[in-house]
């Protein structure tokens, strides 16, 4: 009897093997990086400008923290809902170049994409501002919402921001790194970044601000001008990254994360599996 010849098992992404993608793959992968930071500060500054400027919102809640509170809310739940996008899935929904870094950094992530998706997040960012800008007016560009540009609480030194802003990113980079390490958990990352940035909001905003994405100050920095202390914002949580996914991997060196897709799925949706592999 001739034997049947067994169907090809389903091909591992190429970066999730650790081929160098094609350059029609990197275009096309910052591109939706773009898109999806542009969403991103499109719905955070309408948010500020719709809670925080004049509105009927501002209006019956008057208290800076249940502001926040709604704002931290609110922008986790987009946070969370663009990583299930479509365009998600497939760019990994990274939306912050410090989690681009870290997911090269954990291994998983080619180290030609660091860059691109970087610099397209930064764009993605500035035309998102610009389109929030251009839609709600003065009410956007005028104090309180000044674009959405974040500002340390009084009293705040340079160095006590960085270390804030870093160590508050080391904290989100290790929940997610530890939920990607694992099958069953990792469909929960999308959630969890959500949460997180949604606590960060609400506790820090304040004090920091509550960035801890380079993204989410530079292009209201950008379209307002207002530069001061702009690199602790860009350059803390990029630090912040880089050492919690230094030190996870080396804590957990029986463990590695699976995916740099914040989904925390195949880019198709399919489970992640042990032991798939990985990019070196």
């Amino acid at each position: 009897m001739t034997a049947v010849p067994a169907p090809p098992s389903r091909p591992e992404p190429p970066d999730e093997r650790g081929a160098r993608p094609a350059s029609a793959v990197i275009a096309g992968h910052s591109a939706l990086e773009c898109l999806l930071t542009f969403v991103l500060l499109f719905g955070v500054t309408t948010i500020v400008r719709w809670v925080a400027g004049p509105s009927p919102i501002s209006d019956a809640v008057p208290q800076i923290r249940l502001q926040l509170l709604i704002i931290g809310a609110s922008v986790g739940l987009l946070v969370a809902g663009l990583i299930l996008s479509r365009p998600g899935r497939v760019t990994g929904g990274h939306i912050n170049p410090a989690i681009s870094l870290a997911m090269w950094r954990f291994g998983v992530f080619p180290g030609v994409l660091v860059l691109p998706y970087i610099a397209a997040q930064l764009i993605g960012s500035v035309l998102g501002v610009l389109a929030a800008r251009a839609l709600w007016g003065t009410a956007v560009e005028k104090a309180p919402v000044a674009d959405a540009t974040l500002h340390s609480g009084p009293g705040w030194s340079a160095g006590e921001l960085f270390a804030a802003e870093a160590a508050s990113m080391g904290v989100i980079v290790c929940a997610i790194g530890l939920f990607l390490q694992t099958p069953r958990l990792a469909p929960l990352v999308p959630w969890l970044a959500g949460f997180l940035i949604a606590a960060v909001i609400t506790v820090l905003g304040t004090t920091t601000g509550g960035s801890v994405n380079p993204a989410r100050q530079f292009g209201p920095t950008m379209v307002s001008g207002q530069l001061r202390l702009l690199w602790v914002y860009l350059l803390a949580p990029m630090v912040g990254a880089a050492l919690a996914a230094t030190a996870l991997r080396r804590l957990c060196r029986h463990r590695s994360v699976l995916t740099h897709r914040l989904c925390g799925t195949h880019a198709d949706g399919t489970p992640l599996r042990e032991g798939a592999e990985r990019t070196r």
